[in-house]
């Protein structure tokens, strides 16, 4: 006689079903320096570990996907960097709201662009944009 428990026990997971695609959250090297630029609308400083690492790290061996995501995502922090330096300067003339805001706006979907690819492995397909 079989063992009741035995005939209604789940099957072993396999780690490689095609029903677990998608739903892994691999935390590769562009992934970190997107979350640590996202992150600094919190903090206020790890957007510059995020740059300083992409400068470190772009100069590492990588995978070919990568390097296109280092290019990216430095551009994505000078573009930042200049749109929040112009907003304030431009405050005076009440139109650096307006700057600070588009910059932050560009910032985030620059960043959700970024780890988006990153999740699936691919390049960036066209980091030397300074545009989204």
């Amino acid at each position: 006689m079989a063992d009741s428990k035995s005939e209604h026990a789940p099957a072993p997971r396999n780690n490689n079903d095609a029903s677990d695609a998608g739903r892994n959250f691999e935390l590769n090297r562009p992934t970190i320096i997107s979350l640590l630029y996202l992150a600094s609308f919190i903090t206020g400083i790890t957007a510059i570990i995020g740059a300083v690492l992409a400068y470190v790290w772009k100069g590492e061996p990588q995978a070919e996907w990568e390097a296109s995501h280092y290019t990216y995502l430095i551009r994505t922090f000078w573009i930042g960097m200049i749109g929040a330096f112009a907003g304030i300067i431009l405050m005076v003339l009440m139109v650096g709201f307006v700057i600070i805001w588009a910059a932050a706006i560009q910032l985030i979907i620059r960043c959700v662009l970024s780890l988006l690819a990153a999740q699936k492995q691919e390049p960036m397909p066209n980091p030397k944009s300074w545009l989204i």
